[in-house]
């Protein structure tokens, strides 16, 4: 641990900030993840919300400055993708 005050509390603020970043970042993980699936089962009627759900958790990790915008627009360019194909093909 360090001596300096400041400098502790900034450790301790940059883990707790980590912790929440994690967290946020494995949301994005699981939404994503349950977007995909509602895609490759090819029920329009669950893949709507999953995909919209999806697209605002990382819409807010994006806003909060977990992830870089360009990093959340490429997760939602290619979800919509795969869900624009899915819809496609059937």
């Amino acid at each position: 641990m360090p001596n300096i005050k400041s400098v502790v509390k900034d450790v301790k603020k940059s883990r707790a900030n980590r912790l929440r970043n994690v967290a946020a970042k494995s949301a994005i993980k699981t939404f994503v993840k349950k977007a995909r699936t509602a895609i490759d089962s090819g029920d329009a009627g669950v893949t709507g919300p999953a995909v919209l759900q999806a697209i605002s958790v990382i819409d807010k990790a994006v806003e909060r400055g977990i992830i870089h915008k360009n990093a959340g627009a490429r997760r939602k360019s290619r979800l919509m993708r795969r869900a624009h194909r899915s819809q496609s093909q059937q």
